[in-house]
């Protein structure tokens, strides 16, 4: 059974690993590769491995993940309070596809209402502003989400993606419990002032990626093809030149997962985990093989010495590609 973490410092504890659930819906893989029963099947086992934080939002689908979620818990028959969900909102909408960044009071209070029926339930534990909306203060947006938790709709909240300036804006609203973003061996750049600036303030981190999109697990090199709908397709690390480039990381990755009988995934994962206990990994998964893996982390130490090492390989300027090709880029805010 997994320990529990506290993120932040407002009484919020989760499973020290979360389970993401977009996969299970979309950007990884061919669509005919996603099956409900397995997924189901691997939130079932999430739970009962005490991995009981469950990372969701509107956008996956959109909406079909959320309702993924709510037939999973209804058919495990789970208390409500045994999990803690966490969702996201911050889109705008037309005919079910993504129409702009839309963080309004108004959209909020729309939102949550859409997710607490999508989710069949009377409560969210971890609510978060998916994306910083720039037409819209931070202030406007954090104060209607602090209606929220008043209204006990939401219990904690969260943002994602956020710089620095935002967040302790946000902060000087509402106490801001988590921040969500894409940290990993190979991303590193929440280090010279996000993280730091989280600890100042006590907000956890929420590493979403921290396998690298898959790429730290060793099973992607430059020859692997992906499904024309995988979103890696437009991430410029995942070019087959950069791939080739960063194969020295995983190969080192890989030779400490041998000296100690384990998998380069859980390397990665475990490097995470050592990075503070504020720290909280949501690798993705849709089958219970790879859950069951991940998990497996959170038993495999490294030494001062493997972590140095490691640090050292995957640093800004070691890795080839950047994260984000200009418009997906454009959406964070640093």
């Amino acid at each position: 059974m997994l320990t529990k973490r506290s993120l932040g410092t407002q009484g919020l504890n989760v499973s020290s690993i979360g389970l993401g659930l977009m996969g299970m819906s979309q950007s990884y893989g061919a669509p005919e590769e996603r099956d409900e029963r397995e997924s189901i099947a691997t939130i079932r086992r999430a739970i009962e491995l005490g991995c009981t934080f469950l990372d969701t939002a509107e956008v996956y689908g959109p909406y079909v993940n959320e309702e993924l979620l709510a037939r999973a818990l209804k058919e495990i028959g789970v208390a409500r309070e045994s999990v803690t969900i966490a969702t996201k909102f911050g889109f705008r909408f037309e005919n079910g596809t993504i129409a702009g960044i839309d963080s309004s009071p108004a959209n909020v209070r729309k939102a949550v209402e859409g997710s607490l029926r999508r989710l069949n339930t009377d409560y969210i534990d971890l609510y978060y502003q998916h994306r910083v909306d720039k037409a819209v203060p931070i202030e406007d947006t954090v104060g209607a989400m602090a209606d929220l938790v008043r209204e006990g709709k939401v219990r904690y909240l969260g943002l994602s993606e956020a710089g620095e300036q935002t967040i302790r804006r946000a902060h000087a609203v509402h106490p801001i419990t988590a921040l969500q973003s894409e940290y990993s061996l190979w991303e590193r750049n929440l280090e010279p002032d996000i993280i730091p600036a989280l600890r100042d303030l006590g907000i956890g981190l929420v590493a979403f990626s921290p396998l690298g999109k898959g790429f730290l697990t060793g099973k992607i090199d430059e020859s692997t093809t992906f499904d024309s709908t995988d979103f890696r397709n437009t991430v410029p690390r995942f070019t087959p030149e950069n791939r080739k480039a960063n194969l020295s990381l995983v190969g080192l990755v890989k030779e400490v997962a041998d000296r100690k009988k384990v998998t380069p995934a859980q390397i990665a994962l475990a490097w995470v985990l050592n990075k503070g206990q504020d720290i909280v990994p949501i690798p993705g998964t849709k089958r219970r093989k790879y859950l069951e893996e991940n998990l497996g982390a959170s038993v495999v130490s490294l030494t001062k010495e493997e972590m140095a090492m490691l640090d050292e390989a995957g640093a800004p300027g070691k890795v080839s590609g950047v994260r984000y090709g200009p418009v997906q880029q454009a959406t964070i805010d640093r």
